[in-house]
């Protein structure tokens, strides 16, 4: 049975090149049926499941090339743990297109087994935990994060690791007061979103033209007046004006922020009623202006799968949370399964 495998995963690689991507999919399925343990045919079947890339741009996925596609990265992991591409797509599949962050937690804390030491999967938690509003969690994996036990990031992980740090402290100041608990119909954010529902949230762009640039031409203005007389003058005026515009934007990114909050809101709502599978946006939001610009950046897996949750109309429960891994666990969950068999 092997050879007649081997044989086939020849075949494979032939159609892969040729770009019969069906053909591929379906002779990887077989080789699967015969060979559980194939995991480079299982990654494969990932791959062909999902759209090809046209001119260098990914194809979105529908919700079952999605849900499949998972399915088969599930089973690469298991047989390689050590893949770390498959579990980077596997994660990108859970969280932006089957909108799955329960599993999304529970999918990196497997990679966290597997590598203790690696930052990536941190990353990826923290990210989720900011999404759902749980900041103290959050905190407490960035402590972890910047543990002098961890790998030595590269230059990538280390912007990533100062994202989600700032990301952290940047929405826990916004929530300071009150953090907003979509499952709770009756949490006073709700009121404010409603009134909000026909605006949409302030683009960076307009923001920056209407806030950041009058600041930044106004005292760059008196700046040139005084000191642009010379050619020092004037190389000192620009290098004003630019630390003007990097301070100003930083300065006013939290104020962007709060003037968004209704729509970060909605946007955890979204989150929360994907991960859950059950319902929690009031009838009179769902369908404004607001609802639709925030599910219409979703992807359309997301959007699918999101409509049927609608459509079995289950209410959640007002005392609903999302079910946390055991993030101080970083025992090797793979090892056991192998000794087992074994």
């Amino acid at each position: 049975m092997a050879n007649k495998a081997d044989m086939l995963w020849e075949d494979v690689l032939e159609l892969e090149e040729a770009g019969e991507r069906l053909e591929a999919l379906d002779l990887c399925r077989r080789i699967t049926r015969m060979e559980p343990d194939h995991a480079a045919a299982w990654k494969m079947t990932a791959r062909m499941t999902l759209p090809a890339a046209r001119r260098g741009v990914q194809d979105m996925p529908t919700l079952p090339q999605a849900a499949s596609a998972y399915s088969a990265l599930q089973n690469v992991v298991r047989l390689e743990p050590e893949d770390t591409e498959s579990w980077a797509l596997g994660g990108i599949l859970l969280v932006d297109h089957l909108g799955m962050l329960e599993e999304a937690l529970e999918w990196w804390q497997q990679r966290r087994q597997v590598n203790p030491e690696d930052v990536t999967p941190l990353i990826e938690q923290i990210a989720i935990l900011v999404r759902l509003g749980m900041y103290s969690e959050a905190s407490e994996l960035l402590e972890i994060m910047f543990d002098s036990e961890m790998e030595q990031p590269d230059r990538k992980q280390l912007m990533n690791m100062d994202r989600v740090r700032q990301m952290v402290d940047k929405a826990a100041k916004m929530e300071k007061e009150e953090i907003f608990r979509p499952q709770n119909s009756k949490h006073p954010r709700w009121e404010i979103i409603g009134r909000m529902k026909t605006r949409k949230p302030l683009s960076e762009t307009f923001f920056l033209f209407t806030f950041v640039a009058p600041i930044v031409f106004i005292i760059g203005t008196i700046a040139m007046s005084a000191l642009g007389g010379s050619q020092y003058g004037f190389i000192l005026v620009f290098l004003i004006i630019l630390g003007l515009f990097m301070g100003v934007s930083r300065a006013g990114a939290g104020l962007l922020q709060k003037l968004n909050r209704h729509a970060l809101d909605l946007e955890r709502a979204i989150d929360v009623e994907a991960t859950s599978a059950k319902i929690c946006v009031p009838t009179e939001i769902r369908g404004s202006k607001l609802y639709n610009y925030t599910i219409g950046k979703r992807t359309e897996a997301f959007q699918d799968r999101h409509s049927r949750i609608i459509e079995s109309d289950e209410i959640i429960d007002k005392k609903w949370s999302p079910e946390l891994p055991d993030f101080s666990n970083t025992e090797s969950w793979w090892g056991e399964a192998e000794e087992s068999e074994d």
